[in-house]
């Protein structure tokens, strides 16, 4: 006997027609048109959520350079004298110190600074 799968069938349609909620026209209402819609936006919000990160990243890698250069280093002089010192301490968290303790700043600065010379 054949089992009627109407629920089954309703809730993965509701499903769908719940997340294209916002989207305009046809793409929130007719089913087959906001499936496609729907597919395609849940692989735009993956990829953004990695572009953010990358974004990010970016950033703080530029606001450290720029605070870099105001000590007489570059980024990448700056990156490798602090691991030549062996202090570790992680982009984001320079990037912060740059902006809000630029004195601190300058002392992990001429840290870096004198392990290149060594």
């Amino acid at each position: 006997m054949r089992v009627p799968g109407g629920v089954k069938h309703s809730r993965r349609r509701k499903k769908i027609l719940r997340l294209s909620k916002g989207f305009e026209g046809k793409r929130r209402n007719c089913y087959r048109i906001a499936k496609q819609s729907v597919v395609k936006a849940l692989v735009h919000q993956y990829e953004s959520r990695r572009l953010f990160k990358r974004d990010i990243r970016r950033l703080w890698m530029v606001r450290i350079g720029a605070a870099a250069r105001q000590h007489g280093l570059s980024y990448s002089k700056l990156m490798g004298g602090l691991r030549r010192a062996e202090i570790a301490v992680n982009r984001k968290m320079l990037a912060d110190l740059a902006i809000h303790d630029p004195e601190a700043f300058g002392q992990l600065a001429s840290l870096a600074r004198e392990a290149m010379g060594a």
